[in-house]
């Protein structure tokens, strides 16, 4: 069997740029962009052309009748996440979905269903998981080394105020499905296991989309991971995991290249640089989870270890309490 998986790539948006600059950061006997699709066919080509991408189209479907695509990443705004999903797997194709996966967990059940029915790999884009980061933390908890994991404390936030996707009802905005997926993957990278408590509170905008959020997560024996995620104000973006015998902070904890040690001295690692510049920040770092995909695919796995379909299912129930404890109304879980 070939070593090499072939990338059709579903939007040609800001984020898919990046996903396809990453990939660039990798051997390309492993990894190669077969395809682009956009709604329009004119960004596509303008797409495939800077990005020397074989195949351009100017739909969706067409992706998914392609022959020559082994593996399709979704990099649609959220609200597409779900018929585009359900689109590709049951063409047949393996799909790598940007998060936060669906509206609501109904959509989520929907999507998995048919990755099993179809038998094929899926996965939420959580790339965080896959830094190496993210893999010495766990190793810390794993080991012992940082004891039994007691408190979590992270919070995420950036003006964005002006941005149309995280502000606007049709574009399925809110802090929850932006940031709050952060915030919640990390909490429970640390506590592997379902909150016995959600409490939270947050404000909303003048569409009535939750802005600024706080939540406190509460797990067995009253362990607790409090949470911040705001699109108004910058925040320390820091997620500081402790446990009995110590603690340990992931810097830009959503990218983090770098953590404070449980010895309190800073470990980085630095992903190579793509032939472009990414439109958001160490967006190179996505080759992380491209090849995790990748190796999975391979092996004739039908989900990662890293972002399981049971991890998907719990960040969105988790999300749609948030949501409804806040009062934002969602037109899909009508």
């Amino acid at each position: 069997m070939s070593k090499l998986i072939r990338w059709g790539i579903a939007s040609a948006g800001k984020i898919s740029e990046d996903f396809v600059i990453a990939l660039s950061t990798l051997p390309s006997t492993d990894h190669k962009v077969q395809a682009i699709a956009a709604r329009s066919l004119d960004r596509a080509q303008e797409f495939a052309k800077k990005h020397e991408i074989p195949s351009a189209y100017g739909s969706y479907d067409e992706l998914a009748n392609a022959k020559d695509v082994d593996v399709v990443y979704i990099g649609t705004l959220n609200p597409q996440h779900y018929e585009v999903c359900l689109l590709m797997l049951n063409k047949g194709k393996h799909v790598l979905c940007e998060k936060p996966l669906a509206m609501n967990k109904k959509q989520v059940e929907g999507i998995l269903a048919a990755a099993k029915a179809n038998k094929r790999f899926f996965m939420e884009a959580v790339w965080s998981r896959f830094f190496p980061s993210y893999a010495h933390v766990r190793d810390l908890i794993s080991s012992g080394k940082l004891g039994t994991v007691q408190d979590v404390e992270v919070n995420f936030g950036f003006p964005l105020l002006q941005v149309d996707r995280l502000q606007k009802r049709e574009l399925g905005g809110g802090v929850v499905y932006d940031l709050g997926i952060y915030t919640i993957q990390v909490s429970q990278w640390a506590f592997q296991e379902k909150p016995e408590k959600i409490e939270s509170h947050g404000t909303l905008n003048a569409e009535g989309i939750d802005d600024d959020v706080s939540a406190t997560l509460t797990y067995s024996g009253g362990r607790q991971s409090r949470m911040r995620f705001s699109s108004k104000e910058k925040l320390s973006n820091t997620a500081v995991i402790k446990g009995t015998k110590g603690q340990v902070t992931l810097i830009d904890f959503w990218t983090p290249n770098k953590l404070i040690d449980i010895d309190g001295k800073e470990k980085e690692w630095l992903p190579p640089k793509g032939k472009y510049q990414t439109n958001y920040a160490n967006s190179e770092a996505m080759r992380y989870e491209a090849e995790a995909v990748r190796q999975s695919i391979l092996a004739g796995e039908v989900e990662n270890k890293n972002v399981s379909y049971a991890d998907s299912l719990l960040f969105a129930e988790i999300e749609d309490t948030i949501r409804k404890q806040i009062g934002v109304l969602n037109k899909y879980d009508e």
